[in-house]
């Protein structure tokens, strides 16, 4: 079972940015793998701090994620963690690992000549009210970079080989020595890849990806809500040199109906009414998401009175609950008469 974000980090719900930051740098020293060699469990904290901070620092994630909990940022109840391995964690949040471990940010100075992960990639997927009844299945495309069919994403034309950087050593960084202190910076033969292609790829040019249009098909659950995002594991930018792929984050934006407001899984909607309806009572065709239904007026209902259809709300992400379609009640009154009318009135006024 997934623990809550705000007790992995020990901060209360309403707490600030800063808050926030500082309780992840506390943790991220505590458990960082550096000071906690060969301890598996002190890793996996790491990376679960790492994903509660990833969604608690971004104000959209955070607020995706107390309205809706996991299924809010994880997408369709899966997916796993966020965080392959400590390395997404130091290329993600390098600028607090900087300040806590050195410039590097302590594990990521070791060589970047290995497989890299490939870039998450997100899309905003718009979808209309009634599809949030029983989620949707649509297919979206995209432009991303896709491995090198040509070279099999070494960069490197058919025959030829991948050679370490002679400048860096394979490292993709170059140390400086000056004084006391030594410098790190990237190595400007190979540009901090690690590696040089003397016969580069001629489809790609050596970079071991080419842009692609790809087409997938997403599915939307049921009961989503505007800033709900969806994670599918696997689906974003290829990674380089053989690692694995990003993920595609799909945030969702719930096109408005101008018939209806929403109240998580409720809806409110205006319902006009004529007065001898209000008075006398009755059943009145209706809208509703799911076709028209009949709805009972009691007898002497007042203007503003709230009526009721069970159940033909929306549903909820988190659960089997279905919400209610409510009517507000706006009881007209004609501004002429007829005479005949006017004496039945009349006559009711005297009684």
């Amino acid at each position: 079972m997934n623990r809550d974000f705000y007790e992995i980090l020990g901060v209360a719900r309403e707490a600030d940015g800063d808050t926030i930051k500082k309780a992840y740098r506390k943790m991220a020293m505590q458990f960082h793998p550096d000071k906690n060699p060969d301890n598996k469990e002190a890793e996996e904290t790491f990376k679960e701090c790492a994903r509660a901070y990833e969604v608690l620092s971004d104000p959209n994630k955070r607020s995706a994620y107390d309205r809706f909990g996991h299924k809010g940022v994880d997408g369709m109840g899966g997916g796993g963690p966020h965080f392959q391995d400590v390395g997404d964690i130091f290329a993600a949040f390098g600028d607090i690992f900087g300040d806590l471990f050195g410039q590097q940010g302590g594990r990521q100075q070791r060589s970047r000549t290995g497989p890299a992960r490939g870039s998450d990639l997100r899309y905003v997927m718009e979808i209309d009210l009634k599809e949030v009844i029983t989620g949707v299945e649509r297919p979206i495309t995209f432009d991303t970079d896709d491995s090198c069919q040509e070279c099999e994403g070494s960069g490197a034309e058919k025959g030829s080989e991948v050679e370490s950087c002679a400048t860096c050593g394979g490292r993709g960084q170059v140390v400086r020595n000056q004084g006391f202190f030594s410098m790190a910076t990237t190595c400007p033969k190979c540009r901090g890849q690690g590696v040089t292609i003397k016969s580069p790829c001629k489809k790609c040019r050596g970079a071991g990806r080419v842009p692609v249009n790809r087409k997938i098909l997403v599915k939307v659950p049921a009961g989503v809500d505007s800033g709900t995002q969806l994670r599918m594991t696997g689906e974003g930018e290829t990674g380089g040199r053989g690692g694995p792929p990003g993920d595609l984050y799909i945030d969702l934006r719930v096109k408005p109906d101008p018939r209806f407001e929403r109240d998580g899984a409720q809806l409110y909607a205006e319902l006009e009414i004529s007065y001898l309806l209000a008075i006398l009572g009755g059943e009145v065709e209706v809208v509703t998401l799911r076709g028209p239904k009949k709805l009972t007026i009691p007898k002497g209902s007042q203007y503003g009175a709230q009526v009721k259809l069970a159940g033909e709300g929306l549903p909820s992400l988190r659960g089997s609950r279905v919400g209610d379609l409510i009517y507000l009640l706006k009881v007209i009154f004609p501004k002429k008469l007829s005479k005949e009318e006017e004496k039945l009135l009349r006559q009711i006024n005297d009684l």
